[in-house]
């Protein structure tokens, strides 16, 4: 699916911003979310997810995830959108929620993750529809989920690889660090010869 989701009513999708997260509070209120959450809800299965701090001027990553290692299922609503030459565009946003207070440190929000035992009450929309799977749609408790820092590889989309998922070593940290600028060396003043006017056109 595409990130970002498309409204099935929206006309151009060029001329649309694309809807990557949805909120938890006002979700069963936007014109956007109020047709998917009630009959396409998906999940997005992951190890965990990236966030960047900023720390004395500078962004570093982190991974986060699931404090027992399990794989996390992310809360998200899905939009098939239909041009009008038949055309169909797949797309997908992720739900978010307040962080609880240990994760607040790296960001205010987070993803909503459901837990396995909810995985069937938030996919089915024809056994349960909107206001009833509301409850799920929360972050994760306080101590559930871990982070570490990560290299800044991450920051490059050539790179991915399990080596992004690991804790920055020291040796990667020191590789990181802005490196001083170099001091031009002093220029020495070189005579500048009398113009005779050989070099002008007029």
């Amino acid at each position: 699916m595409r990130w970002g989701l498309i409204p099935s009513w929206v006309k151009d999708p060029r001329k649309f911003t694309l809807l990557i997260n949805a909120r938890s509070e006002t979700i069963l209120e936007k014109p956007a979310f109020k047709n998917a959450i009630k009959r396409r809800r998906c999940l997005i299965p992951a190890d965990g997810y990236y966030e960047w701090q900023d720390a004395s001027g500078r962004k570093r990553p982190f991974f986060i995830h699931r404090r027992d290692g399990q794989p996390v299922g992310f809360a998200a609503l899905a939009e098939t959108w239909m041009g009008p030459n038949g055309e169909e565009t797949d797309s997908v946003a992720i739900v978010t929620a307040p962080a609880s207070r240990d994760l607040a440190a790296l960001h205010h929000r987070v993803p909503v993750t459901i837990a396995p035992e909810e995985f069937e009450r938030w996919l089915d929309g024809r056994a349960f529809d909107a206001d009833e799977i509301m409850p799920l749609l929360r972050g994760p408790a306080e101590g559930e989920f871990a982070w570490h820092e990560i290299s800044t590889r991450v920051n490059r989309v050539v790179n991915d690889d399990a080596q992004l998922l690991l804790p920055i070593t020291d040796e990667e940290r020191v590789a990181e660090e802005p490196k001083p600028a170099k001091k031009a060396a002093p220029r020495k003043a070189t005579a500048v010869p009398e113009d005779d006017g050989q070099g002008s056109l007029f």
